[in-house]
C-alpha cells in the first residue's frame, strides 16, 4: 500500500509543477489532443508508425482486420482455421511467432483490450463498419503510455462516433465460398451535443475443413455528449462466438503419411469446439480545467465467458474459465511552454484488477479435477513527454512504474475423472515492481524529409495460461517477468506523389516467456535470452489521380543469443515479408479495382527451437476486389488467393522425429461478393 501511496503522490506532484509552469505562460502551442483516439494526441517522437483509414479497409480486397493489418510492414500473421472470419488468426509484430498474441498489444479507442490469458484479444469482435481508423506504433515505445504486453508494437483500433454528424445509416449483405454468409450494418446520428453510434455484424460459415465452422455476432454502440469544456461517454462491446476447431493434419516423412495431401480438409479432431461470450463498457469524462490542461476520467469493465472442448495428445480435454476485469485510468494532458518550448505531457495512473477462475475437466459434464482461481491487481504511474526544442526537432522522454500483485490457487480433486495422474499446483503470492522507458528523436531537415530513433525498454508479465500449463502436466505459476531493450534509427519524407518510411532496430530480450503444450515439455518456460533485429521500408506512391501504389518490404530476424540454442532461428518468424498493392478507380466511383501481392518467407514450425525439422515453406497469395458505388448503393466482387496456393503459415514440430510435424492447412480461393446501401 506504501508504493501505491508513493506512486499516486509523486504523480501529482509532477502534474502540480507542469500545471504551475503552464499557468506563468498560458500559450496554446500544439494541437489539441485527441484523448479518444490516444493518450499521446499524436506519435511518440522517434517511434516508427503508420495509420490505416476506413478508406483503406472498405477498399481492402482481404475480407477481415488481420487481412488489412498483414499489408503493413513488420507485420505478420500466423492461423490455425481458416475461412473463420479472422478467428484463429494472430497478428504478430516484430518476430515474436508462438507467443504473438501476448507481446502485440491491442486497443480499441487508447483503451488496453487484452485479458491477461494468452488467447488475447479477438480482432473478429470489432465490426470493420465500426472503425474509423487503424494507429500502429511498432517496437516497445509504447510500454510508457500502455503498459505490459506493448513489446513487439501497439495496434490502436479507433471507433467512429457520431459526434457533428448527420443521421447517417449503412447495410450490407455478403455470400461466399463455403457457404459464407454475413449482415453488417451501422447508423449514426448527432443532436446538439448528444451523439448516439451503433455497428454490428453477423457471420456464419462452414468453413473450408470439417469441423470448421464459425457462428459470430459482434455489436459495437458508443453515446456521447460534446459541451464546449469537455466531453462524456458510453462505450459498449458485445460479442457471441462459437468455433469448430478441426485439429491439425499429419504429416510423418519416415512413415510415409501426409495428410496435407490425402485428406487436407479433413478433421483430427470432428467434436472439438470453442465457445466465447464476452461483453465490455467504458464510461468517461473529459473537463478543460484551464487552457491547455486537460483532466480525462474514465473506467472499463469486461467479462469473458469461454469454454473450449478438444482432444490433447488423444485424450479429451474440457477448459471452462471466467475472466473478468475492471480498471479505472485517470490522467492528463497539458500543454505548456518550457524555456520557450512547446511541450506537451500526457500523465496518468493506470489501475487494473482482473480475475480468471478455469475448471479443467475430462468431460464438460464432469467434476474438474483442476479448478485454477488466479487474481492479479497493477498500479502503474507514467509521465510521457514530448518538447519542440526547436521548430524541425522533437525529443520525447516518458517512465512508467508499475507494481503487479498475483494471488494463484489451485483447487484439485484426485477423485474426479482426469485426476489420478496429476498433482495440485504450489500456491503462488508474488508481488512485483517493473518498468518501462523510452527516450525519442525527430529531427526534419526539410518538409521533404526527416530522421528519427528512439531507445526503450519494456516488460511483459506471464499471462495465467503460461502459469497454469495445460492437462496432466505439472504446473509452476512462478515464471519470471519478460524484459527487452530497443534501439530504432530511420527515416521518413516524401517527394512529390512519394511518400516512404524506413527503419532500422535490434531488440534484445530477457528471461522471454514462451508457451509449450507439446511433450516433452508441457509447461511454460523462460527462455534463455533471445534477440530481434529487423529492417522494415515502406512507400505509397501516387501515379495518377486515379492509380496508387503501395508496398513494403522487411526483414526480420529472431533468434537465442545464449543458451543451447544460441544462433538458432526463433520458430514461427519469416525472415522475409513483402507486399505490393494497387488501388485503381476505373471509373470515378462507379467502378474501382484493388489487388494486393502479398510474400511470406518461409519460417520454422512452432517447437522447434532446435532446428533441426523442415522449415514451413514460403508462399506468394495474390488478392483482388473490383467494387462501385452508384447512388446510394455499392458493390463488390473479391477473389482471396487467386491463383489457388496450396500453402500453411502454422506447424507443430515433433522435438525427437525429423519430418514428423502437425499441420494447419489454410484455404484455397475464396470468393466474396456483397451488395448494401446507405441512407
Amino acid at each position: 500500500m506504501g508504493t501505491k501511496l508513493n506512486l499516486c503522490g509523486a504523480l501529482v506532484a509532477l502534474a502540480g509543477l507542469t500545471t504551475t509552469v503552464h499557468a506563468q505562460s498560458s500559450p496554446q502551442v500544439l494541437p489539441t489532443v485527441d484523448v479518444w483516439a490516444s493518450r499521446a494526441g499524436t506519435a511518440i517522437a522517434g517511434a516508427s508508425t503508420s495509420v490505416i483509414t476506413a478508406e483503406d479497409i472498405r477498399r481492402s480486397p482481404g475480407t477481415t482486420l488481420q487481412d488489412v493489418l498483414s499489408q503493413e510492414v513488420g507485420i505478420q500473421t500466423n492461423s490455425t482455421a481458416s475461412g473463420k472470419n479472422g478467428a484463429g488468426t494472430t497478428v504478430d509484430m516484430r518476430g515474436f511467432g508462438a507467443t504473438a498474441a501476448s507481446n502485440t498489444l491491442i486497443l480499441v479507442n487508447g483503451r488496453r483490450m487484452a485479458d491477461f490469458d494468452s488467447i488475447g484479444f479477438d480482432l473478429t469482435s470489432i465490426p470493420r463498419d465500426s472503425i474509423e481508423r487503424i494507429e500502429i506504433t511498432r517496437g516497445n515505445v509504447g510500454a510508457v503510455l500502455y503498459g505490459d504486453g506493448a513489446v513487439g508494437g501497439v495496434i490502436n483500433i479507433i471507433t467512429k462516433t457520431g459526434a457533428g454528424k448527420p443521421t447517417t445509416g449503412r447495410v450490407e449483405a455478403g455470400f461466399g465460398s463455403f457457404n459464407q454468409r454475413e449482415v453488417n450494418g451501422s447508423a449514426s446520428t448527432s443532436h446538439g451535443p448528444f451523439a448516439v453510434s451503433v455497428s454490428g455484424n453477423a457471420v456464419n460459415s462452414d468453413g473450408y475443413r470439417v469441423n470448421d465452422y464459425v457462428r459470430q455476432r459482434n455489436g459495437v454502440g458508443d453515446l456521447r455528449y460534446t459541451g464546449s469544456e469537455g466531453s462524456a461517454w458510453v462505450n459498449m462491446m458485445g460479442e457471441d462466438q462459437h468455433l469448430g476447431l478441426p485439429g491439425a493434419r499429419l504429416v510423418d516423412q519416415g512413415a510415409g503419411i501426409n495428410q496435407l495431401e490425402t485428406d487436407r480438409r479433413g478433421a483430427t479432431t470432428p467434436d472439438a469446439y470453442s465457445t466465447k461470450q464476452g461483453s465490455s463498457v467504458t464510461l468517461g469524462v473529459s473537463r478543460s480545467i484551464a487552457p491547455g490542461f486537460e483532466l480525462v476520467l474514465d473506467g472499463n469493465l469486461r467479462r469473458k465467458d469461454q469454454t473450449i472442448f478438444s482432444s490433447l495428445f488423444g485424450a479429451d480435454t474440457s477448459d471452462i474459465r471466467t475472466i473478468t476485469s475492471g480498471s479505472f485510468t485517470p490522467r492528463a494532458n497539458i500543454e505548456s511552454l518550457i524555456l520557450g518550448a512547446p511541450s506537451r505531457v500526457t500523465t496518468g495512473i493506470d489501475y487494473y484488477d482482473s480475475s480468471m477462475t478455469a475448471k479443467r475437466s475430462v468431460a464438460i459434464s464432469d467434476p474438474p479435477f483442476h479448478t485454477y482461481d488466479l487474481k492479479q491487481q497493477s498500479l502503474a504511474a507514467y509521465w510521457q513527454q514530448t518538447v519542440s526544442v526547436m521548430p524541425t526537432t522533437d525529443i520525447s522522454f516518458g517512465a512508467r512504474v508499475q507494481q503487479t500483485n498475483l494471488s494463484a490457487r489451485d483447487l484439485y480433486d484426485p477423485t474426479a475423472p482426469g485426476g489420478a495422474f496429476d498433482a495440485q499446483a504450489t500456491p503462488l503470492d508474488k508481488s512485483e515492481l517493473n518498468h518501462a522507458l523510452n527516450l525519442g528523436f525527430e529531427h526534419r531537415f526539410s518538409p521533404m524529409i526527416g530522421v528519427f530513433a528512439h531507445i526503450a525498454r519494456s516488460f511483459r508479465t506471464p499471462t495465467v495460461d503460461e502459469r497454469i500449463g495445460v492437462n496432466a502436466c505439472p504446473v509452476d505459476f512462478n515464471l519470471k517477468t519478460q524484459t527487452s531493450d530497443e534501439i530504432e534509427g530511420g527515416a521518413r519524407g516524401h517527394l512529390g506523389m512519394l511518400e516512404w518510411q524506413s527503419s532500422i532496430y535490434a531488440m534484445n530480450l530477457n528471461n522471454e516467456i514462451l508457451f509449450i503444450p507439446f511433450p516433452p515439455i508441457g509447461a511454460n518456460i523462460n527462455l534463455d535470452p533471445t534477440r530481434r533485429m529487423g529492417v522494415e521500408n515502406s512507400a505509397t506512391l501516387k501515379v495518377s489521380d486515379t492509380v496508387q501504389l503501395k508496398g513494403g518490404v522487411s526483414y526480420t530476424r529472431a533468434t537465442f543469443r545464449e543458451g543451447i540454442y544460441s544462433g538458432d532461428d526463433v520458430p514461427l518468424v519469416s525472415r522475409w515479408t513483402g507486399n505490393v498493392g494497387v488501388s485503381w478507380d476505373i471509373y470515378q466511383k462507379y467502378a474501382v479495382f484493388d489487388t494486393v501481392l502479398r510474400y511470406m518467407g518461409e519460417r520454422r514450425m512452432d517447437n522447434d527451437q532446435a532446428n533441426f525439422q523442415p522449415m514451413i515453406p514460403a508462399h506468394t497469395t495474390l488478392d483482388v476486389r473490383l467494387g462501385g458505388e452508384v447512388k446510394n448503393f455499392f458493390w463488390s466482387v473479391s477473389v482471396q488467393n487467386l491463383f489457388n496456393v496450396q500453402y500453411f503459415d502454422y506447424a507443430v514440430a515433433s522435438s525427437a522425429t525429423f519430418g514428423r510435424y502437425n499441420a494447419y492447412p489454410l484455404a484455397g480461393r475464396i470468393y466474396m461478393v456483397k451488395a448494401g446501401a446507405t441512407f
